[in-house]
């Protein structure tokens, strides 16, 4: 299983970005895929999550701002992040859980639980000016 992160960059508040993760060598029937995010000193932090029959969740943070989508024959997922702010600054990681409920409650649950994911991408640098 192979997961790459593009798209991360320096961007003033108030800029957007979209992040792309493109995921490779796993064939689950039911999995999500979720991007999280660490700035230096704090601990990963859920993002937002899609799952394989098109269920998103997003964190309270982003809600609103951020837009998680996913091209199934591509094997892409993009993470549309609009009205970027300092706070938002950190490396965003994605990450693919497998063989996973396909209802919103466990999306929710593992936003906050990044055990649940079994594999991760090296991550990308998103940093917000001020």
């Amino acid at each position: 299983v192979q997961l790459v992160e593009s798209g991360g960059g320096l961007v003033q508040a108030g800029g957007s970005l979209r992040l792309s993760c493109a995921f490779s060598g796993f064939t689950f029937d039911d999995y999500a895929i979720g991007w999280w995010r660490q700035a230096p000193g704090k601990e990963r932090e859920g993002v937002s999550s899609i799952n394989s029959v098109g269920i998103t969740h997003y964190s309270d943070s982003v809600k609103g701002r951020f837009t998680i989508s996913s091209d199934n024959v591509k094997n892409l997922v993009y993470l549309q992040m609009n009205d970027l702010r300092p706070n938002d600054t950190a490396v965003y990681y994605c990450a693919t859980a497998a063989n996973t409920p396909t209802d919103i409650a466990w999306l929710s649950y593992a936003s906050t639980n990044p055990y649940e994911y079994d594999f991760w991408g090296q991550g990308t640098q998103v940093t917000v000016s001020s």
